[in-house]
């Protein structure tokens, strides 16, 4: 059986005169006598995905296509079927022999479908398979199944099924969009020079300092916490950020990026909280200017946008189309503009003069709230927005002290982005080791962060980097309201976590 590319190859040699489109007019009673002879007896069938067969310029003979009946419609005289491999929103359209109908032949079911490629005569679609056979791998119960045929199931229905969701059309797109996002963001940093690392997801640090970490124990442990006898000789959490291995690598590499998985303990079921999720960072050396990394994440945004748009055009239009209508020309203007920047002072001030009343009174030296960020974006046009230059005393230890008076701040900065608030957060790190020393010393922790210590003592170098939530990424681009529906299983608050 030939692999898909070696049955792509061979797809293009084939002779488009051996099938014509007038094939498809021709009497479904005979076939090839090729199909009579034993399965054993016969050519092996060159097998194509469903995207390959859509996107065949030439028809072809004995092709064999595998996948899930989306729809069946019997007639007298014809059998039309349209399966579904995953590999494209769009379904193949296969005619068959009304014989060749089954009892197990259903909506759902998984289909095996030898046969012709050839040229079909309706607009809407390019090729279409003329079945000589449809062999039945595995039935489907359509009474029990969840999904039903020809009915566009809204996500919070599917939300339900965790397990079979990938089967619908809106998490099938979705889907193949984090799979094209995943291999932009790859392409982006590695042409750009940077080196990808493996950060661990098992840690003893506490990157944000917020406290909010799953603890990892051993079923002994649990039984026996009295004993505080620990797997690793020390507590051990869930990664909540790569960034501080990152800054290790970063004395060795100039530019290094890590894109994995990290957990945070908000007890939240919020629409745009998860406990579990992927985190896009970078680290750049030698670099003194937080202007530097601020153009790393415009231009990471914006070619990773592009490249998802380009690559699966069909796929982002559904949810354009039926989720968020408006989205796709916000965003096509967002990419063709410059993104806005303002400082962490001139935030506090609109925000004080803006005529609506927050659940939060904007203050000097206080947290943006989300429902700050989005007034924000609002207030500057709809469009991203880098707020700069964070209060000292709100920002981790790590980011590096602008000095600049009464109002102590540090180079720090968050991109916020329409209908989500925050998408980005970066800053130049702290590589001086005076400065350093001084606020750990002054919060308890330069005994654990010796290592941290170490690196500025070793050949250090101004540097700096940011983090991107994937999923908050994917929630902005597609327009989706609830984060827990561009994540593959949603875990909470269902009982089937898988």
């Amino acid at each position: 059986m030939l692999g898909a590319r070696g049955g792509w190859r061979a797809l293009r040699r084939c002779p488009s005169s051996i099938f014509s489109s007038s094939s498809f007019s021709s009497s479904f009673s005979s076939f090839s006598s090729s199909s009579s002879l034993p399965r054993e007896q016969r050519a092996p069938a060159v097998r194509l995905r469903v995207r390959q067969a859509l996107g065949a310029r030439e028809a072809a003979g004995e092709v064999q296509v595998q996948g899930w009946v989306r729809s069946i419609r019997s007639q007298k005289e014809i059998l039309f079927l349209h399966i579904n491999d995953g590999s494209s929103l769009e379904s193949l359209q296969v005619v068959a022999d009304p014989s060749m109908e089954s009892r197990d032949l259903t909506f759902g079911s998984a289909v095996e479908v030898r046969g012709k490629l050839v040229k079909s005569p309706h607009k809407m679609q390019n090729m279409e398979l003329k079945a000589e056979s449809i062999r039945v791998v595995g039935p489907c119960d359509t009474l029990s199944f969840p999904l039903k045929a020809k009915e566009r199931h809204p996500l919070e229905y599917i939300r339900q099924f965790p397990h079979l969701r990938c089967r619908s059309n809106a998490l099938g797109a979705l889907l193949r969009i984090r799979s094209e996002a995943t291999a932009a963001i790859h392409s982006f940093f590695q042409d750009h020079g940077y080196v990808h690392i493996h950060t661990p997801i098992i840690t003893s640090n506490d990157c944000e300092g917020a406290g909010e970490l799953f603890q990892i124990e051993t079923s002994n442990e649990t039984q026996k916490s009295a004993e505080k006898n620990h797997f690793f000789n020390v507590p051990a959490f869930l990664t909540v950020s790569g960034q501080l291995h990152l800054e290790v690598m970063a004395g060795a590499f100039t530019h290094v990026f890590t894109f994995g998985p990290t957990f945070r303990a908000e007890n939240s079921q919020s629409r745009r909280h998860l406990a579990e999720f992927y985190m896009v960072e970078a680290e750049l050396s030698f670099t003194e200017s937080l202007q530097d990394i601020m153009q790393v994440m415009e231009d990471l945004f914006k070619t990773a946008t592009s490249t998802v748009f380009s690559r699966c055009p069909r796929d982002v239009e559904l949810f354009h189309k039926y989720v968020a209508p408006a989205q796709k020309g916000r965003l096509e203007q967002m990419l063709k503009n410059k993104f806005v920047t303002i400082s962490y002072n001139e935030a506090v001030e609109i925000l004080k003069q803006a005529s609506q009343t927050f659940a939060f009174k904007p203050e000097w030296g206080c947290d943006l709230q989300t429902e700050h960020e989005k007034y924000l974006v609002q207030h500057c046009g709809e469009v991203p927005v880098f707020v700069i230059n964070y209060p000292y005393d709100l920002k981790p230890f790590y980011m590096r002290d602008n000095e600049d008076g009464p109002q102590r701040t540090v180079a720090a900065v968050d991109l916020l982005v329409p209908g989500i608030g925050e998408l980005c957060g970066g800053s130049l790190r702290e590589e001086r080791l005076p400065f350093l020393q001084s606020r750990l010393q002054r919060l308890g922790l330069a005994d654990t962060y010796q290592w941290y210590l170490d690196l500025r003592k070793f050949g250090s170098v101004p540097h700096g980097g940011f983090g991107m939530g994937f999923e908050r990424y994917l929630q902005y681009i597609l327009g989706v309201d609830n984060i827990k529906d561009v994540i593959p299983f949603p875990r909470f608050p269902h009982s089937c976590l898988l």
